[in-house]
C-alpha cells in the first residue's frame, strides 16, 4: 500500500448538478512532492481540503499511512497545512505565531522554545523574531506561515497556493525555499497551484486536473513531452503549444489556409496510417526559424510574416499568422526579427504531436 491513497474520491456539494471532484484516484509514496495543477474551479483545492478533513468526502476512500481517514478529525490525520492567506495573528510576534499551535497541543514550554528556534533559524527569520506581522514583508509573512506548519513535525504537508500573493521575484526565491525544506524535513508534500511553472520546477510528479477529473499524472518532462490529450499539451508550457487544424491524406497535411506540407517520416509513422481531420501540435521551441534548421529539411518548409515579437532577454517569441491561426516560435535571443519581416520555418519532425479534433486525445 502506498503512503497516501485516493480511491475513487468524489465530492458533490448540495444542490450541485455534478461532482466537483469525480473519480479521483492517486497513489502517493512517502517523501514525494506532488503538485496539483489546473485552471480555477477544476477541483484541486477541494481535493486538498478533503484530504485535510476540512471538506466531507462524498464518495470513495482516503488512506494515509495505511489507515482509512474518511471520518478522522483533521487534528488526528498527521497533517500540517499552509494556506494562500497567511492567517497570522496580528497581535503576536513571529516566534509567538510559530509556536502558538504547539502551545495549543500542550507541548512543554522548553520543547516549544527549541522547535521555534529551529524553525526561525532554518527560515532565516532571526532578526524578525520579535516583529509583528504588520512589520513584515509578504515573503517574510509566508516564511512565518511555513514555520508554523513545520514545527508540528507532521508526516504530510499540504500547501494551497501559498505563493500566489507574492510578487514574481519573491515567488522564485520561495519556490527554492519550499523545495529545500521538503528535502530537509523528509515529509510528503502536496502542493496546489494554478501556476504550471511552479509545478514543473518543484514537483516530483504533477497531477493535472480539469472539471474535477484527473487528466494525466506524471513527471514534469513526461507531461511536457508526452501529453495524453490536447488540454494537457496546452496547459503545460509557456507559451502554450501551437495547434493547427489539418486534413491528413497520403502523407501530406493540408492546413486551413490552404498550405500543404509533406509530413516527415517520424510523423507518418506516428499516425500509423490514420487520415482525415486532425489537430497538429508543435511547441514554440520546436518550430525552427534559423537558417541551419531550415536548410536541413528539404521538405516541410513553410513561410509567413512576423506580426508581433516578445523580447524576453534570454530568448525571443516570434508571432505570425499561419495555418488559419496565430503561431509562435520560441527562438534564440540572437535571432532578431522585426514586425513585417518574412520568416521561413520548419517543424522538428520528432516533436510533432497529433490530437483527435473531437475528443482531444493524443493520436
Amino acid at each position: 500500500m502506498s503512503f497516501i491513497e485516493f480511491r475513487n474520491i468524489c465530492k458533490r456539494y448540495p444542490g450541485a448538478g455534478k461532482n466537483t471532484v469525480d473519480g479521483f484516484n492517486l497513489n502517493i509514496e512517502e517523501k514525494e512532492f506532488i503538485a496539483f495543477v489546473g485552471p480555477s474551479g477544476c477541483g484541486k483545492s477541494t481535493t486538498l481540503r478533503m484530504m485535510a478533513g476540512f471538506e466531507e468526502i462524498t464518495g470513495g476512500e482516503l488512506y494515509i499511512d495505511g489507515k482509512k481517514v474518511n471520518e478522522t478529525a483533521p487534528r488526528d490525520r498527521g497533517i500540517a497545512m499552509v494556506f494562500q492567506n497567511y492567517a497570522l495573528y496580528p497581535h503576536m510576534t513571529v516566534e509567538q505565531n510559530i509556536g502558538y499551535g504547539l502551545k495549543n497541543m500542550k507541548v512543554p514550554a522548553d520543547e516549544i522554545a527549541r522547535k521555534v528556534d529551529w524553525a526561525i533559524r532554518i527560515l532565516g527569520l532571526e532578526e524578525y523574531r520579535t516583529r509583528k506581522p504588520r512589520n513584515l514583508s509578504g515573503g517574510q509573512r509566508q516564511r512565518v506561515a511555513l514555520g508554523r506548519a513545520i514545527v508540528k513535525n507532521q508526516k504530510v504537508f499540504l500547501m494551497d497556493e501559498p505563493l500566489s500573493n507574492l510578487d514574481a521575484k519573491l515567488r522564485v526565491s520561495m519556490r527554492t525555499e519550499i523545495s529545500r525544506l521538503h528535502r530537509e524535513l523528509g515529509a510528503t508534500t502536496i502542493y496546489v497551484t494554478h501556476d504550471q511553472v511552479e509545478a514543473m520546477t518543484m514537483a516530483d510528479r504533477i497531477v493535472i486536473m480539469k472539471d474535477g477529473i484527473v487528466q494525466q499524472v506524471g513527471r514534469p518532462m513526461e507531461l511536457y513531452d508526452h501529453p495524453v490529450n490536447r488540454f494537457v499539451a496546452g496547459f503545460i508550457g509557456s507559451p502554450q503549444m501551437n495547434f493547427f487544424r489539418v486534413q491528413v491524406d497520403g502523407g501530406q497535411a493540408r492546413f486551413l489556409d490552404g498550405t500543404v506540407i509533406t509530413l516527415p517520416k517520424e510523423a507518418r509513422e506516428r499516425l500509423k496510417g490514420r487520415t482525415g481531420q486532425l489537430v497538429l501540435g508543435i511547441r514554440g521551441e520546436d518550430l525552427k526559424t534559423d537558417a541551419q534548421s531550415v536548410a536541413a529539411q528539404l521538405e516541410g518548409r513553410m513561410h509567413s510574416v512576423i506580426v508581433n515579437t516578445e523580447v524576453m532577454g534570454n530568448e525571443n517569441n516570434l508571432y505570425f499568422d499561419f495555418g488559419g491561426t496565430q503561431a509562435v516560435a520560441r527562438v534564440s535571443k540572437y535571432e532578431i526579427k522585426e514586425i513585417g519581416d518574412s520568416v521561413e520555418f520548419v517543424f522538428v519532425p520528432s516533436k510533432i504531436h497529433f490530437f483527435d479534433p473531437e475528443t482531444g486525445a493524443a493520436v
